[in-house]
């Protein structure tokens, strides 16, 4: 694949990054195009390996090592063809996956991995400035009509799907634009919207329709779409966050990631933020964000971009190795410090505390958070003497979901649940309800993109089954 002796003559080069000083003062994307000889020469390092587990890494299955080859060798078109074959939307993994494809890659074993994720990136926006995107509507209409309830990558993947096998589909949104958090949890500096409206226009020509502003389970009953759609597809997400139940949670000024990542998103597209219960912004106060993960980053970089007087990080958990732990071997998922461009933009990250409580003041603000450094999990014992407290006008709870939003449109369509609270599903992703299926974080929990776009495929793959007896539609082999 590529050059044969590319990966012993050429060293991984990481994609380009805007100044920090240039990019907290916007909301642009932070990551910036690389020249198509770089890239070339990335695709180079792409080993013969035989056992290409960088596709098993990969959730949507990635054909790798076949794009790399072809864009080794300047052939960029047939290079997007193989790479849409497996992913609907690669610019969106290309820019926002955390490339578990790389953490596989058989060269990764001693020596930096591929550049898989800045190749993916390059060959779909090569396509869309070459015009080798272009909407591909079907041959042939089925007559047969699908409603999709959520606009998010898992049912943007189904709804592209089954329109291309020929059946009728309209997706319902709850916001004004369709993306769901994409558009609404992603910042723009990590994923810019005109990048998701692009993709929306090609759907749109190829005959896929938006109804935004849709109150699905409200004004929209299952009833209704039981009637009007010979098959529905729940997408919705896992939106219940996970809460803090600790005294001084009711103090003003305590808000889930959530609340505060898509009104400054909603500010940036000049959408009408939405939140009754005011404006929530970093500007100069000090901020504390509770939960390590992506949504903690994505605050920590919104924050910085808003001018907060501090930003502090909290993660329960044990800071990780800066290398793979022998705990997660090649080619597991690693378990090792990640440091997101957020966390160059000043302010502190801190490891193994729990939070105890808050603290305000006579206005019922929070004004305190009081914490303990913990030891290691499971027990996460708390460390004798080791109390401290921060400064915290601003506490953003980024601590996960723990599911989908409970009634609404799940009671009346009557569908089972899991333990955990999710749409219990089959292999063809067809819920308890002939007809009815789920696709997403709704069915799996809270995941990746990636794997919400492969969730996508499968499901119009089984939707497509079960409105035509059998299906051509490609299938993720999970």
């Amino acid at each position: 694949m590529g050059k044969i002796t590319g990966f012993l003559e050429f060293k991984r080069e990481e994609i380009a990054k805007r100044p920090v000083e240039v990019r907290v003062k916007d909301y642009f994307e932070v990551y910036q195009p690389m020249p198509a000889s770089t890239v070339q020469r990335q695709a180079a390092r792409c080993m013969d390996c035989g056992v290409p587990f960088c596709h098993t890494g990969c959730p949507v299955n990635n054909i790798i090592p076949d794009w790399n080859d072809l864009v080794y060798r300047d052939r960029w078109e047939d290079a997007i063809r193989m790479l849409h074959s497996t992913n609907n939307f690669p610019e969106f993994t290309g820019r926002i996956c955390p490339a578990p494809c790389e953490a596989a890659c058989v060269l990764g074993i001693n020596e930096p991995p591929v550049s898989i994720k800045m190749i993916e990136r390059a060959i779909v926006e090569r396509a869309w400035e070459s015009g080798y995107v272009k909407p591909e509507p079907p041959a042939h209409r089925t007559g047969k009509k699908v409603a999709i309830i959520g606009s998010g990558p898992a049912g943007l993947a189904a709804a592209q799907q089954l329109n291309r096998a020929g059946h009728w589909v309209t997706v319902f949104e709850k916001n004004a634009k369709p993306g769901g958090l994409l558009r609404y949890g992603i910042p723009d500096f990590k994923l810019e919207k005109w990048v998701i409206d692009r993709r929306l226009g090609q759907m749109e020509a190829e005959g896929v329709k938006f109804h935004t502003n849709a109150n699905v389970g409200a004004e929209i009953t299952g009833e209704q779409l039981r009637a009007e759609f010979d098959a529905v597809l729940l997408a919705m997400g896992a939106e219940r966050p996970r809460d803090l139940a600790i005294p001084g949670r009711e103090l003003k000024g305590i808000h889930f990631a959530m609340e505060f990542l898509p009104q400054q998103n909603k500010r940036v597209s000049k959408e009408e933020t939405g939140y009754n219960e005011g404006e929530i912004s970093a500007t100069g106060k000090h901020v504390v964000i509770i939960g390590g993960g992506d949504t903690g980053a994505d605050c920590f970089g919104t924050s910085a971009r808003q001018g907060a007087k501090s930003i502090t990080q909290l993660e329960l958990f044990p800071k990780p190795p800066l290398e793979r732990a022998e705990s997660t071997p090649w080619p597991l998922w690693p378990l090792r410090l990640r440091t997101e461009s957020s966390h160059e933009e000043g302010g502190e990250r801190v490891w193994s505390v729990n939070t105890t409580h808050f603290s305000g003041d006579e206005q019922g603000n929070v004004r305190q958070l009081h914490a303990v450094k913990v030891g290691a999990p499971p027990k996460f014992e708390a460390e004798a003497g080791s109390e401290f407290s921060l400064p915290a006008d601003l506490v953003l709870l980024a601590m996960g979901f723990v599911g989908p939003k409970p009634g609404g449109i799940a009671d009346q369509l009557g569908y089972e649940l899991d333990a955990r609270g999710n749409a219990r599903a089959d292999a063809n992703y067809m819920t308890s309800m002939p007809g009815v299926f789920a696709a997403g974080d709704v069915r799996r929990g809270q995941s990746l993109v990636v794997w919400a776009i492969s969730e996508g495929r499968n499901a119009a793959h089984g939707v497509d089954t079960f409105l035509m007896g059998t299906s051509n539609l490609p299938r993720t082999h999970r």
